[in-house]
């Protein structure tokens, strides 16, 4: 096994983070590491806002939920989808791209590209000692994160980074068995396989966090997913994502 999928199979989440800012060089890094990600047909279609204002902050912060991290931390990033410049891609050369901008396949292709770009971000963050935490509570009052970063039309804030020098030690979850997740020719659709594995993932699943609380909490997976899915939480994000003029079609 070598040094980069140590790294990869030792993630955990931080969400305390010692107060030490990352250099510039490490800021250029984790950026550039972040572009080398795959990107469909060359589109390229993200943006990162490096928010180092405290004031933004701390108002990112509140508007994630009150994340007291999201303004604690050495540094934060906003990954944005970013049609945009796609737009004035069009202006330049005089062509027609406004239906191709607003199809939900670019939709698509511009969530993909900017997801793929933070995991790398995440790895480069990770293999230089850093802990990171990604913040989807930025998607909680869009609007005002649009309005406090100066959000065009034809982007969307997806998702928050925050990056840093860990200050605590975290416990690493215990993701699905590989079984569950990796099937081979088809897509086995078995519900009674499917609750039989689910069942013997909860047993693991409440043993850690048994152990992690000294026997304060027993939560199952299938639990902790049915209550969060069972909430509607976010429902304004379609129109959201039609008014920022992205998968119209």
């Amino acid at each position: 096994m070598n040094s980069t999928i140590e790294t990869i199979l030792a993630h955990r989440s931080v969400r305390k983070f010692k107060k030490q800012p990352l250099t510039t060089e490490q800021i250029e890094t984790i950026v550039r590491c972040a572009q080398s990600a795959s990107t469909s047909s060359f589109i390229q279609a993200y943006t990162i806002i490096g928010v180092t204002d405290k004031e933004k902050k701390q108002k990112l912060a509140e508007l994630s939920g009150n994340q007291p991290y999201v303004a604690e931390n050495g540094h934060f990033f906003v990954f944005c989808a970013d049609l945009y410049r796609h737009e004035v891609i069009g202006e330049i050369e005089g062509r027609d791209v406004i239906p191709s901008l607003e199809s939900t396949e670019k939709f698509m292709v511009s969530l993909i590209d900017t997801a793929l770009a933070a995991q790398n971000a995440v790895i480069a963050a990770e293999s230089m000692g850093l802990g990171i935490c990604y913040i989807g509570g930025l998607r909680n009052r869009l609007e005002e994160v649009k309005a406090l970063l100066q959000i065009p039309e034809r982007v969307i804030p997806l998702f928050g980074l925050a990056v840093g020098y860990p200050d605590q030690e975290t416990d690493k979850k215990p993701r699905l068995p590989l079984h569950h997740v990796y099937q081979e020719n088809l897509y086995n659709s078995d519900k009674e396989k499917i609750q039989k594995d689910l069942e013997e993932y909860n047993k693991v699943v409440a043993n850690y966090y048994k152990e992690r609380t000294g026997g304060v909490r027993e939560d199952t997976w299938t639990g902790q997913m049915s209550n969060m899915l069972s909430r509607r939480v976010r429902m304004y994000m379609k129109e959201f994502v039609e008014k920022q003029k992205m998968d119209l079609r």
